[in-house]
């Protein structure tokens, strides 16, 4: 069930993105985007250990460029709903759902169609087994990421390198966590912002 609903709000978003306009990141804008990743585990946690992810964003474009020289950039805030969590454990796969209200993202100000960006993320995670083994079906998911948007007419791409760790921060009696790198990719729009941005700017000569 949820899969269908994310097929069909992927389907939906590309057939009306042709009627936006150009995507680009603006002042005062938002971002809607689609994503999936998946990943294995490294060192530091349980082992031999594969996560599948989707989920729908929405985020808010909050500052104008900042920073100096090439750190130059928009900070973004957005929150994810994570419908589709799988963990492949050596004993069970455990199917969960989530949520990741804070989503803490720097945008690059290039003038380009490749838009770097950095993220720190936090959410909850619920399982239907626990996770790792033996431990708890309610998780915190915390995270760094590394990307980048493509910028097209209508929609824009990204890829991006992700790094998380899932544990229940010692609620439960045992705590081992697991570490993944993950690859996520997703497909969405930023909107909104532009012009009207630009006529609430206080003008310099005055």
């Amino acid at each position: 069930m949820f899969m269908k609903k994310l097929l069909a709000i992927l389907l939906l978003l590309v057939c009306t993105s042709a009627g936006w306009g150009q995507s680009r990141v603006e002042d005062g804008g938002h971002e809607l985007q689609l994503w999936s990743g998946g990943g294995h585990s490294v060192p530091g946690g349980a082992s031999h250990t594969g996560v599948w992810n989707a989920g729908l964003r929405y985020g808010w474009i909050l500052t104008r460029p900042h920073g100096p020289g090439f750190l130059e950039g928009r900070f973004e805030y957005a929150v994810d709903a994570v419908p589709a969590f799988l963990v492949f454990q050596p004993s069970n796969t455990a199917y969960g759902a989530g949520v990741n209200p804070l989503n803490l993202k720097w945008n690059f100000a290039t003038r380009g169609r490749v838009v770097p960006y950095l993220e720190l993320s936090g959410g909850t995670l619920f399982t239907n087994h626990d996770v790792p083994t033996g431990t708890d079906r309610v998780n915190f998911t915390s995270s760094a990421a590394l990307g980048a948007h493509f910028l097209g007419e209508s929609r824009n791409w990204s890829v991006e390198a992700r790094y998380m760790h899932i544990s229940n921060a010692g609620l439960g009696d045992r705590n081992s966590g697991i570490n993944t790198v993950q690859v996520r990719v997703g497909i969405g729009k930023f909107y909104g912002g532009g012009k009207a941005a630009k006529n609430s700017r206080p003008d310099k000569n005055q």
